[in-house]
């Protein structure tokens, strides 16, 4: 049985936002709200769920870019060989978790300093944990330029990110966070503002780095098609809660929770004379579903390791 390389306890992030210029005190909004999950070393969860669910400030909050309000953030720390939290960590271990940890955005063009050549881009992390020499960390930039398919590379290393194509910029951005080789990356919808013909590169390139680097990935989407691609579980996720939970065919086959079933009852079919079936959320599915954990558990196991949200679902949907 493989480590799991990240483990999520019960993550809360919550945001105080202002009534208005003329009302006292502050609403509470729980952007991610009470949330668990692992990722065992060279796996990948999917986190599928509509605009506004949580996915991205989940992600922000494991990579320590938005402050958590509660709940246990672990990885594993090779130097120790057991699980850390990052609340227990030093200065110089936060660093080398950093290290560890990358995300690639979803706007490659936003990630990145207009004002910097791409050799300037994808050494920085290089500079800031002071890894090789000036020789050798040219040649890492030029050997990560042609595993993420930039070739040949020296074409690349003056140019600016509008000089290139969004695919390309994508590939940039991907190589900056596989030239520190870390053990775990974070995919922020990094195909969404792709044409369609170069998506498909771009996430053979992902898993085929996955098999040969052994990175795990928490891959962010909307798009189920994606997830099925490029994960070997699914993790829906609905106003800050996962609401269902299981290994990506067991959940696109067997959804149990309403909204699951309506996201998958909105994947386009591309055949004209399809007939869709709108899936209308019944009380007696909602009861059906309240009624599967007696002790109320958040996630309730059905078996196979397909797990379902059971708490206060009515208020959910």
């Amino acid at each position: 049985m493989k480590k799991n390389v990240i483990e999520i306890e019960n993550l809360k992030t919550y945001f105080d936002v202002s009534k208005g210029l003329f009302k006292a005190g502050k609403n509470v909004v729980k952007a991610v709200d009470d949330i668990s999950f692992e990722i065992a070393q060279g796996k990948s969860l999917g986190l599928v769920g509509q605009s506004g669910c949580g996915k991205t400030t989940t992600a922000r909050s494991i990579t320590m870019l938005e402050e958590k309000t509660d709940g246990n953030i672990k990885f594993f720390d090779e130097s120790q060989n057991k699980m850390t939290s990052i609340d227990d960590l030093s200065e110089d271990q936060i660093k080398n978790f950093r290290r560890n940890v990358q995300m690639i955005f979803q706007d490659p063009y936003e990630a990145m300093n207009p004002r910097w050549t791409i050799k300037d881009t994808i050494l920085e992390p290089l500079i800031i944990h002071n890894i090789g020499t000036d020789k050798e960390q040219e040649e890492a930039v030029i050997e990560i330029l042609k595993t993420v398919g930039l070739t040949p590379p020296e074409n690349y290393l003056s140019r600016y990110p509008h000089e290139l194509s969004g695919g390309q910029r994508q590939r940039v951005a991907i190589a900056r966070a596989l030239i520190m080789k870390p053990k775990f990356v974070i995919c922020d919808e990094p195909t969404s503002m792709l044409d369609v013909s170069i998506r498909i590169s771009i996430m053979d390139l992902m898993v085929s780095l996955a098999k040969d680097l052994n990175v795990s990935y928490l891959y962010i989407t909307h798009d189920l098609a994606v997830a099925r691609y490029m994960c070997d579980r699914i993790a829906v996720m609905y106003n800050g809660k996962i609401v269902e939970l299981a290994e990506t065919e067991e959940l696109l086959k067997n959804p149990i929770h309403p909204y699951t079933k309506r996201l998958i009852s909105s994947i386009p079919v591309p055949d004209p004379t399809y007939e869709r079936k709108v899936y209308e959320i019944t009380k007696q599915d909602l009861e059906e579903i309240e009624n599967l954990s007696n002790n109320k558990d958040d996630l309730y196991e059905i078996g196979n390791k397909h797990f379902v949200s059971t708490h206060k679902i009515k208020g959910l949907l």
